[in-house]
């Protein structure tokens, strides 16, 4: 028995270590993919992540046979379909949190993640627009926080999701005050986007970020629209009766 987390994370001698124990005592499931993970107590989806993603596969291609694979191309397809394509069913949040947790440790594996982050993203974005499963949401909110936290999100990724028009999943997280507290994107550049929505704005205001010049000069822009421009002179309006 080996948990996600201990086969992800194990060196080279732990990863032989595993699966060559194994392999003495059940010979007869050698390449079943499905039994090796079954006696390992895992899902067949956990186990292929978990080695797929361990920074160390590569130099191991004699433990490949043993689960099922040709290659290493053969098993990263897989991998990346699993990590893409999945909503918290092969693969749980917590695993895909402690994924995250380990890939920032590993610029290779961190790279690999970032490449195939967005289509993961996107595809649970479309579940829960057609679904609006508050389970999912829910989840989908702790990943987004731990893409921040943990440094995988680069500002290449925080860019794309700021010029995304009336982003509601951008809204759904605070994502805005997320980019800024772990200062990817200052918040007086996002402050100043026409991308970005009034409402979101509002929490940076909220936190404190944006200092009352800079509202001004917002004010005083041409393309600002009306509901902004309310939203901006209401907050002014109502800051300064307090301070006074």
């Amino acid at each position: 028995m080996a948990s996600f987390r201990q086969i992800l994370s194990c060196n080279e001698e732990e990863l032989l270590k595993v699966f060559y124990i194994y392999h003495s005592r059940h010979k007869e499931a050698h390449g079943n993919t499905n039994a090796i993970a079954k006696a390992l107590k895992l899902k067949s989806g956990q186990l292929i992540c978990a080695i797929g993603f361990n920074s160390y596969i590569e130099n191991l291609t004699e433990v490949l046979p043993l689960i099922g694979y040709d290659n290493i191309n053969d098993l990263f397809k897989e991998r990346n379909e699993i990590y893409i394509s999945d909503i918290y069913k092969k693969l749980s949040l917590d695993n895909i949190l402690t994924l995250y947790g380990y890939v920032k440790q590993f610029p290779e594996s961190m790279e690999t993640v970032q490449d195939l982050m967005e289509k993961r993203l996107a595809n649970i974005e479309e579940k829960i627009e057609s679904t609006v499963n508050s389970t999912i949401i829910d989840k989908y909110k702790e990943e987004m926080k731990a893409i921040y936290l943990d440094g995988i999100a680069n500002i290449d990724f925080a860019e794309k999701r700021l010029n995304k028009l009336d982003s509601g999943f951008r809204a759904l997280i605070n994502e805005v005050v997320i980019i800024t507290e772990t200062k990817l994107i200052p918040a007086g550049d996002i402050f100043f986007r026409n991308t970005v929505l009034p409402e979101e704005k509002r929490k940076l205001l909220s936190k404190g970020l944006i200092p009352d010049d800079l509202i001004e000069a917002r004010i005083q822009e041409e393309d600002v629209s009306q509901r902004e421009k309310n939203m901006l002179m209401d907050y002014l309006k109502i800051t300064r009766q307090k301070n006074n």
